[in-house]
């Protein structure tokens, strides 16, 4: 049964998870209605990087794995029409170590998941567009793109 290989890996990556992650970051699976835990999709926040435009901003993500997990990459899903070259208008991310095609590898671990989002946030991937808006600002209009991040940072305050 391969969905047992999925939930076995996840449980250990939330185990490792608790022990050790970077500062900020939040990753923990879903809490169902009857109080179980649904290990299949975890709901995530990352931090803006300190010194860059999207410092301040604390923003949701969801990761959703398969039962084909760590064969096949989990799906990770900011809010729909999040602002960012690389985040298609439905709010999934597109990174290449997220790509069965490109990039990935069962040994990537949640951790690297999320920092690899944090890193992609200030340093978009001009080649690989996911949404017009945000990728002709970055190209064409600079200071309106970090306006725009900025506000954006601003409507993601951190959770107290």
């Amino acid at each position: 049964m391969s969905g047992g290989i999925a939930r076995g890996r996840l449980a250990e990556e939330r185990k490792a998870w608790r022990k050790n992650h970077p500062h900020g970051f939040v990753a923990k699976p879903e809490t169902l209605p009857d109080g179980s835990v649904n290990l299949m999709t975890w709901h995530c926040t990352i931090p803006g990087k300190q010194g860059t435009d999207w410092e301040g901003g604390y923003f949701p993500l969801t990761v959703h794995f398969s039962e084909d997990y760590p064969s096949k990459p989990p799906k990770c899903k900011f809010p729909q029409g999040f602002f960012h070259p690389n985040v298609y208008p439905s709010g999934t991310v597109c990174l290449s170590i997220l790509n069965e095609d490109s990039g990935w590898r069962p040994a990537i671990t949640v951790k690297q998941i999320l920092v690899g989002i944090q890193d992609l946030l200030d340093q978009p991937n001009p080649a690989d567009p996911a949404q017009t808006d945000g990728y002709h600002l970055f190209i064409q209009d600079p200071v309106e793109y970090k306006r725009r991040v900025r506000q954006q940072a601003k409507q993601y305050p951190p959770l107290l």
